[in-house]
């Protein structure tokens, strides 16, 4: 994987995803195996960040590395100067670009025109390294991902897509429940169908069907960062789909319970649901930090 980029989750295997997770659950139980002292990470932020800058950031401390912020209206990418030429300078000076932009056709062009590896930290495409995040979370809980079903119930956004393409590539079965008309598109399930992997993505209208065998029901915001606008004409579609204590009645006693963060509690999920024991949320935050150290690892510096 050194060199390369990671724009979106599959741009690995289903064996290097696999390797990605081992190598985190490596460095978390036994402290870091790899050095990137030397090295240089710039972080480019179109958008807000908590988790993302920190988890970055103590990544490369951890490492032996060092990080660079990049706020929105300090560069202005794309209007004080072309993508493409960010990408050039950045690559002359640092070992590594890190992005979390509104347009996924920025990563694409930065990665296009960069000579070190560039990181998709979100976009409104893709959510790669939450995906991690996420599997090494369940990974953590239930040994083996094979075969393990999974509810996703929300919007058919940036998570949802990587997580229908992790799914299948590390042998999952998700199920995708949205309001009608929010569901992912269709290529996009298509696509997830023709990546190597034993896992499955289904949609469906029906929440309380689709938790019936869940091991575990995940939810995100209603309305993107970037799309609050839409915010309060979404609500009336999307309020019978909040993850509450009702919807967990028709889930196993024993599912748990997701959220990327940040949530918006008593929207698309209930404080009660968010602080039960069931739920995960913060051991999926943490982790963000350990599957981005063994990331950036395996990106900069090839590690065993």
């Amino acid at each position: 994987m050194q060199g390369r980029d990671f724009t979106s989750i599959i741009d690995v295997s289903s064996e290097e995803l696999a390797h990605v997770l081992d190598v985190s659950l490596r460095m978390k139980d036994d402290g870091v195996r790899s050095s990137l002292s030397g090295k240089t990470l710039a972080m480019v932020f179109e958008k807000p960040s908590l988790r993302t800058r920190v988890s970055f950031e103590m990544a490369m401390k951890r490492l032996g590395g060092s990080a660079i912020t990049l706020l929105s209206h300090e560069i202005r990418m794309g209007e004080r100067e072309p993508v493409k030429d960010v990408a050039r300078i950045l690559s002359r000076m640092v070992n590594g670009i890190a992005v979390r932009t509104y347009g996924h056709e920025t990563v694409v062009e930065l990665a296009e025109h960069a000579s070190v590896p560039v990181i998709n930290a979100l976009s409104e495409s893709e959510h790669p390294c939450q995906a991690l995040a996420d599997l090494l979370t369940l990974r953590e809980r239930f040994g083996d991902l094979r075969g393990l079903a999974w509810t996703y119930v929300g919007d058919g956004n940036n998570v949802a897509r990587s997580l229908a393409y992790a799914s299948v590539m590390s042998g999952m079965r998700l199920t995708i429940v949205t309001p009608p008309n929010f569901a992912l598109p269709a290529e996009d399930i298509m696509r997830a169908a023709e990546l190597a992997g034993d896992g499955s993505v289904t949609q469906t209208t029906d929440a309380h069907a689709a938790v019936r065998d869940a091991a575990a029901v995940y939810t995100d915001v209603w309305a993107s960062m970037g799309f609050e606008a839409e915010l309060e004409n979404r609500k009336q579609y999307f309020q019978p789909y909040q993850l509450n204590a009702d919807l967990l009645s028709s889930a196993p006693k024993d599912a748990l319970v997701m959220h990327d963060l940040p949530a918006h509690r008593g929207e698309e999920i209930t404080d009660e649901v968010i602080e039960s024991t069931r739920s995960i949320v913060f051991d999926q935050a943490e982790n963000r930090l350990h599957v981005q150290q063994a990331l950036l690892a395996l990106l900069l510096q090839e590690t065993s």
